[in-house]
């Protein structure tokens, strides 16, 4: 739609707001954070794994254990945006950080662990680990 005012032309932009679900944001969020870890930024990269984001509608809720672990998590929060709004097709996609310290850290030891922790993520895997019979 063209909109003329005082010969100032306005271009109105319709940006994708595709539905997603939970499961589809936090397979993006992991894939990112790997990026950073390829790149070296393990700091950045260890904040985005810190904890699980929720999702809330178009808003995804993000805790956080310090003020400063919140600081630095929003100088990538720009990009991390870009790349969730770009590959999740949402451009209303927004993040909210809490700061609440007693989050926990889900870091993967084990095997096992890390099995049961991409389970949470994506509870399908179970199924084709039973399908082809595999052992963790």
């Amino acid at each position: 739609m063209l909109e003329s005012q005082k010969g100032i032309v306005k271009v109105e932009e319709h940006l994708p707001s595709e539905v997603f679900t939970e499961t589809e944001m936090l397979e993006f969020w992991f894939k990112y954070a790997q990026r950073l870890n390829d790149k070296g930024h393990m700091i950045m990269e260890s904040l985005l794994r810190i904890s699980d984001p929720k999702l809330d509608g178009n808003k995804i809720i993000y805790e956080l254990p310090n003020e400063g672990s919140k600081i630095d998590f929003e100088k990538e929060k720009p990009e991390l945006l870009g790349y969730l709004r770009g590959h999740l097709h949402n451009h209303e996609i927004s993040i909210e950080v809490i700061v609440n310290e007693s989050v926990k850290s889900k870091v993967a030891f084990t095997a096992q662990d890390k099995f049961n922790r991409l389970n949470e993520i994506n509870p399908n895997l179970e199924a084709m680990r039973k399908l082809f019979d595999l052992d963790i």
